[in-house]
């Protein structure tokens, strides 16, 4: 796999240690094997005092975000950009006649499947994977593996956009309202500027580069940059606040009026009424940039 793919199997391995918790707040089984030798050595070079805290709370949350997305709603189509090593489909009490679709880019997608090539699919629901390039179009791939825009979709960007620059972070987030229908749906997290500043975080940040992952993208005001590329803002929630705490964060949580603080945002959005606009000044691609 290409080095901006094993960021995934380090966040399975903290999936896998939370698993093995007596008092775990979700059970991925499958975590341990999608993580391998790898994911737990990435995890050693990459961790600091709060990764393992901030990656159970982020699979809480967004778990839960989706489960309700598809038991309140009407969406029965499912996407994960930069997919990774999530392992949803095979967990998650999904409804009859969901369509999860996973987009990464091929080699990743095949090692996942050799890894999890004796893991029966779970009844009553279909997982599509479409081995997509995200710097180039993706949505027509989509489309052909049946994915239909004129229905509502639940979107999840996981562990995405702090690996992009804002231009690309920007039209991935407008293309994500511009291809989508009422009811659809929009989960994900992203950091502040002061994350990617912040000296404590050298070490890490370094490490992610020389491993060929650099982090590249924050701000300080997830609500704006949302809303500029065509979302409504449910809730925004940090980890440690209500809603996002779930007994795991350590830290207390400065107010956001405290600047150059260094800070993860977990955001639901869904999408407005629409305004007429067919979107069709939204790219499909990062303009060549590389996406995890």
């Amino acid at each position: 796999m290409e080095a901006v793919s094993r960021t995934a199997q380090w966040t399975a391995a903290a999936r896998a240690l939370e698993t093995e918790r007596e008092d775990r707040l979700f059970a991925d089984p499958y975590a341990r094997t999608v993580a391998d030798r790898i994911g737990f050595e990435l995890l050693e070079r990459y961790a600091g005092a709060g990764t393992v805290p901030f990656l159970a709370i982020r699979t809480t949350y967004l778990d839960r975000a989706v489960v309700q997305a598809v038991e309140e709603g009407s969406i029965r189509q499912v996407v994960l950009l930069a997919a990774g090593m999530d392992t949803r489909f095979f967990r998650l009490p999904w409804p009859d006649g969901v369509t999860v679709y996973e987009l990464d880019r091929p080699a990743l997608l095949d090692a996942k499947a050799a890894m999890l090539a004796d893991e029966p699919p779970p009844a009553g629901r279909t997982r599509v994977t479409v081995p997509v390039d995200l710097t180039q179009d993706w949505t027509g791939p989509l489309k052909e593996a049946g994915w239909k825009s004129e229905e509502p979709v639940l979107w999840v960007v996981e562990g995405l956009l702090f690996f992009l620059p804002e231009q690309a972070v920007r039209t991935l987030v407008s293309t994500l309202s511009a291809h989508a229908a009422p009811g659809s749906v929009l989960l994900g997290d992203v950091i502040s500027r002061a994350a990617l500043d912040n000296p404590l975080s050298r070490p890490f940040l370094d490490a992610l580069k020389e491993d060929g992952n650099p982090w590249l993208f924050g701000t300080e005001e997830p609500e704006a940059l949302l809303a500029d590329c065509g979302w409504d803002v449910r809730e925004v929630r940090q980890p440690g606040e209500e809603g996002a705490d779930f007994g795991r964060w350590p830290y207390q949580v400065p107010p956001r009026s405290m600047a150059r603080v260094p800070r993860s945002f977990l955001f639901t959005c869904d999408l407005p009424a629409s305004d007429g606009s067919d979107g069709s000044d939204a790219s499909d691609g990062f303009d060549g940039e590389t996406a995890a």
